[in-house]
């Protein structure tokens, strides 16, 4: 479906946005807040409701979906001010106000509306990243020994960062004996909230079928970060919590969860995910190469994803604590190149499995997107979507 409205058309197949003829790749909740928006725009959506359909099963600050509607004005020309296209109702929530026009509905597929084969999972099929996803499963195997590992996987925007942790934590979430936690940093404005992504990770892991675990780790080890997470408690002990944690220094939550931590992995080995190191606050990014700097035994495999800073707007603290980091061998970089010519022939092929495809077809495409996996990603899915190229 592609939505126009003012001088944008949004196409929910490329996840992308684009403005006077100008290409946005948005970021998934950015994308996912627009939608949202624009297919109820009969009405005011609510906060609360933003969170339940956006971020499902999952803590969310008033700060964070509040950074998130301002990235998605600042996408579609609005500004704080200016609210020609979302409106913000003081008090009850957001309304998508311009007109908008609906282009190219996908058709009903009768009774059986699933997506082709060729289409299905075609956003998170990893091809020629087996060197990465080794090296990844070779720290796995020296963080389940006790010997903490914190990595930084880096690459431009489209590159394959998340596909290829996703990939490598599906496979270890079948093994079932793994803590797995998320957390999203997003893009924040002024002084930002405190260990957004990780007070994210830790709420997961807390509404986990088995969390109640951690929950009482939690309020052993980490009180302080307990009491950030108030839905996780009853009110009696929330505000005894809360007002035991007034006062706490930033240094005192430093060491609280990693020990936390410490504790934790003692039971069983955690793999912690942060999406978009590049927007974290700057106590997320203290706590990492607090935790990266300790020798003590930890089974604790973290994975921080995150784009070459030189391309934001404002000067940021990751490069001088990822190189100071290296320097004493306390992290590692995993950096992802473009994909080489023949994985663009491998990744039709396993897409398009059984069919014939002109030999041609690869090689074009490779000249058009130069190996960038969501270039290539998108140019498949229109040339599957007009057929061109013979079975497709």
């Amino acid at each position: 479906m592609r939505y126009v409205f003012a001088d944008c058309t949004l196409d929910t197949d490329l996840y992308a946005l684009q403005r006077v003829d100008r290409p946005t790749l948005l970021r998934a909740k950015v994308f996912q807040v627009l939608h949202y928006l624009l297919t109820h725009r009969d009405r005011v959506v609510s906060k609360q409701e933003l969170c339940e359909q956006v971020w499902v099963g999952q803590f969310i600050s008033d700060a964070a979906v509040e950074a998130v509607v301002k990235a998605v004005r600042q996408a579609v020309g609005d500004t704080g001010r200016r609210q020609w296209c979302i409106q913000t109702r003081r008090g009850h929530g957001y309304r998508f106000v311009a007109p908008v026009t609906a282009l190219s509905p996908i058709p009903a597929a009768g009774p059986d509306s699933s997506p082709p084969a060729s289409e299905r999972h075609s956003r998170h099929l990893v091809v020629a990243r087996e060197g990465e996803l080794a090296q990844l499963q070779e720290w796995w195997t020296e963080a389940r020994q006790g010997t903490r590992q914190v990595v930084f996987v880096a690459g431009e925007i489209g590159i394959g960062k998340t596909a290829v942790v996703e990939a490598f934590v599906d496979g270890l979430a079948r093994d079932g004996a793994v803590w797995i936690g998320h957390g999203q940093c997003v893009e924040q404005y002024g002084m930002g909230e405190a260990f957004l992504p990780l007070l994210e990770a830790l709420g997961r892991l807390c509404r986990d079928p088995e969390g109640a675990g951690l929950i009482a780790l939690l309020r052993q080890h980490a009180p302080s970060w307990l009491a950030q997470m108030p839905a996780l408690l009853p009110q009696a002990e929330r505000e005894a919590l809360q007002r035991q944690a007034s006062g706490v220094t930033r240094a005192r939550m430093l060491r609280e969860l990693a020990e936390a931590m410490e504790r934790l992995t003692a039971e069983r080995p955690l793999v912690l995910v942060l999406e978009d190191l590049h927007w974290s606050d700057a106590s997320t990014l203290e706590w990492l190469a607090y935790v990266a700097r300790q020798r003590d035994r930890a089974r604790l495999l973290v994975l921080a994803t995150h784009r070459p800073v030189g391309t934001l707007a404002r000067p940021h603290p990751l490069p001088a604590i990822t190189q100071e980091l290296q320097q004493h061998d306390r992290c590692h970089v995993l950096g992802l190149p473009d994909l080489p010519p023949e994985a663009v022939a491998l990744y039709l092929a396993r897409r398009f499995v059984g069919t014939s495809l002109p030999g041609e077809l690869a090689p074009l495409i490779y000249r058009r997107t130069n190996g960038h996996p969501l270039f290539m990603v998108s140019l498949v899915d229109d040339m599957a979507r007009e057929g061109l190229g013979e079975g497709i």
